[in-house]
C-alpha cells in the first residue's frame, strides 16, 4: 500500500478535521494523524453554544464526530498515530510516526496546546484526585461539593458557568481585578448567584493526601494568605502549544507558530492552523475558518508543483 498522501494533516481538532473536508472536497489524497479522539479541545465542551448554525447549542463529542464524519464522506483517511518528526527534502515531506513512515506534498500541522499548569505544591501530586483541567471531564464526581476555579479567560469562565448547574458551592479566583474573557462570557460567571468571584487572588498550594480537602489562597492586594476547605480545584489558565517537533520554524515569544494570513509558515508547503498558530483568538470557529484556508491554498501549492496551475 502507498504511503504517499497529498497532504498529511497532523492533528484531528476542529483546524484539522475542517482542513481535511476542505482538502478531500478538492479530490485530494488526504490522511489525518491524531493521537488520540479527533476533537481535539472541542471534545471537553459540554454546550458549545457561539458556533453558527447551533442556536440551541451542540455537545462539544457530538459536534467533532460530525465534522469527521463529514471529512470521512469526502474521502479523508485518518489514523491514530503519534507523530515523531517532520522534514522536507525538495517538495517532498517526509512524516514519521509510529505507525510508519510517511510522505506527502503538503502539511498541515494542526496540533493545538494542552493546559497549562500552575506549577504549584500540591498540583500535580493532586492531579485526577480532585485536581482538573476539565470540568465536563471531571466535573461529575463533584456534585454537591464545594470547587474552585482558577482562571480569567473566555475557558475559565465557560467551565465555571457548567460547574455552577453541579454545585452551590462554588469559588472563582482570578489574579487581576477583572476577568480578560470576552464581556458575554464573563458577565455570565458575576451575575451567577451561585458563583462567588474573587477577584486579586491567587492560589499558591493544594492540600490534601490522597485527595483535595483544601486550598491556600493569597489576596494579591493585601498580600494576606489563608487556607480554606476545598474538595476538587479547576485550573484554566491557558495553553501550551505543541510545536515540539518543529524545533527550527520561526515562533513567538508564547511558542505560537507564525504564519502570514494564508496560513503558511517560512517553509513553502508547511501551514500552521487552529490554536497552534499564533492567531489573536482561540476558538473553534477561528480554527475551523483556519483549517478551511489552509487547505485551499495548500491545494493550489500542489496544483503549482504538478504544473496544473489554473488559467497556464
Amino acid at each position: 500500500m502507498s504511503t504517499h498522501r497529498d497532504i498529511i494533516i497532523i492533528g484531528g481538532g476542529s483546524a484539522g478535521l475542517s482542513a481535511a473536508q476542505y482538502s478531500a472536497r478538492s479530490n485530494l489524497k488526504v490522511l489525518v494523524m491524531e493521537q488520540m479522539a479527533s476533537g481535539g479541545q472541542a471534545l471537553l465542551i459540554d454546550n458549545l453554544e457561539n458556533y453558527p448554525g447551533f442556536p440551541d447549542g451542540i455537545n462539544g463529542f457530538e459536534f467533532s464526530e460530525k465534522m469527521e464524519k463529514q471529512a470521512r464522506k469526502f474521502g479523508a483517511e485518518f489514523l491514530n498515530c503519534t507523530v515523531t518528526s517532520v522534514e522536507k527534502d525538495g517538495d517532498i515531506f517526509t512524516v514519521q510516526s509510529s505507525k510508519g513512515l510517511y510522505t506527502c506534498s503538503a502539511v498541515i500541522y494542526a496540533t493545538g496546546a494542552k493546559h497549562r499548569h500552575l506549577g504549584i505544591p500540591g498540583e500535580e501530586e493532586l492531579a485526577g484526585r480532585g485536581v482538573s483541567y476539565c470540568a465536563t471531564c471531571d466535573g461529575p464526581f463533584f456534585q454537591n461539593k464545594k470547587i474552585l476555579v482558577v482562571g480569567g479567560g473566555d475557558a475559565a469562565c465557560d467551565e465555571s458557568s457548567y460547574l455552577s448547574n453541579l454545585t452551590d458551592h462554588l469559588v472563582h479566583i482570578h489574579r487581576k481585578d477583572r476577568f480578560r474573557a470576552q464581556k458575554s462570557v464573563a458577565d455570565k460567571v458575576l451575575k451567577n448567584p451561585g458563583i462567588e468571584v474573587r477577584f486579586n487572588h491567587t492560589l499558591e498550594e493544594i492540600i490534601g493526601d490522597d485527595k483535595v480537602t483544601k486550598v491556600k489562597l493569597r489576596k494579591t492586594d493585601s498580600r494576606e494568605i489563608y487556607e480554606e476547605e476545598m474538595d476538587a480545584v479547576f485550573i484554566f489558565i491557558g495553553s501550551i502549544p505543541q510545536t515540539s517537533i518543529l524545533q527550527n520554524i520561526k515562533k513567538d515569544e508564547g511558542g505560537y507558530i507564525i504564519t502570514n494570513e494564508n496560513m503558511e509558515t517560512e517553509i513553502k508547503g508547511l501551514f500552521a492552523v487552529g490554536d497552534v498558530r499564533n492567531t489573536p483568538f482561540r476558538q473553534i470557529i477561528v480554527s475551523a475558518s483556519d483549517g478551511a484556508i489552509a487547505a485551499h491554498i495548500a491545494s493550489k501549492f500542489i496544483d503549482e508543483l504538478r504544473g496544473q496551475v489554473y488559467g497556464k
